[in-house]
């Protein structure tokens, strides 16, 4: 099974700290989630070396032609092939910060510092009607159920196969934040207008050593924000 693409970014300064990895959310994409003038610029700068990782079926990616290759379990091992073998930081957004605490809890990789932002407490991709969405991207009429809509039309533009295969992989292990808990120093970041971060006080208080801090935006535009930007920076001791 084949490691995912990364974009990869050498320190243009003394060595600072451990890797970044940046993980990027459904229907997104590396570049933006984490544009290079933003991230991986300044901790270049900042003597940290990083790597942003590019899902399954999302831009810079690879196609997904076969459901059981995007199994959380088969996701999560790819994710790791891809990455350095030693210590680093991890932050995901989204999707992304469901796929870092399972990597972080499993400890398939060395993290040192874990940031979680725009983290769902529910297991959204379970409850998705995957044939009222295929129906949808290929023309046929709009879901009825919301979920699914909304999950269908983030799809709308892009390889809608190859997601909603990641949908259905993900969905078969679904996200329990209660089944493996990092333990290591987290930071949860939500937007103080984020519907998806519903329960996330619930789900910061199993970890060991986590803090929660809510940022201005909803769910695209805390990621946006200055002040989610400034908090990953200062925990990651940029």
């Amino acid at each position: 099974m084949s490691a995912l693409p990364v974009t990869h970014t050498r320190p243009t300064g003394p060595i600072a700290g451990p890797p970044v990895v940046l993980v990027h959310g459904f229907a997104a994409s590396g570049a933006g989630d984490w544009p290079a003038a933003r991230w991986a610029e300044p901790l270049a700068a900042a003597g940290r070396e990083t790597f942003v990782v590019h899902l399954p079926g999302h831009q810079g990616g690879p196609a997904v032609d076969d459901v059981e290759d995007v199994t959380t379990g088969n996701v999560l091992r790819r994710l790791a092939a891809s990455l350095p073998a030693e210590q680093l930081d991890l932050v995901g957004y989204s999707l992304g910060a469901r796929l870092a605490w399972d990597l972080a809890a499993t400890k398939v990789v060395e993290v040192r510092k874990l940031v979680l932002g725009g983290l769902s407490p529910m297991e959204p991709f379970a409850m998705v009607d995957l044939a009222a969405a295929r129906s949808f991207v290929h023309g046929g009429p709009s879901p009825s159920d919301p979920l699914t809509a909304a999950i269908a039309g983030m799809v709308g533009g892009q390889d809608a196969d190859s997601l909603l295969r990641l949908v259905e992989g993900l969905a078969q292990q679904p996200f329990d934040p209660a089944a493996n808990v990092p333990k290591v120093p987290t930071l949860v970041l939500a937007g103080a207008d984020d519907p998806m971060s519903h329960g996330i006080d619930e789900v910061t208080a199993v970890l060991p050593d986590a803090r929660l801090r809510r940022v201005p935006g909803d769910h695209r535009g805390a990621l946006a924000s200055d002040e989610f930007h400034a908090a990953v920076f200062e925990f990651l001791d940029v």
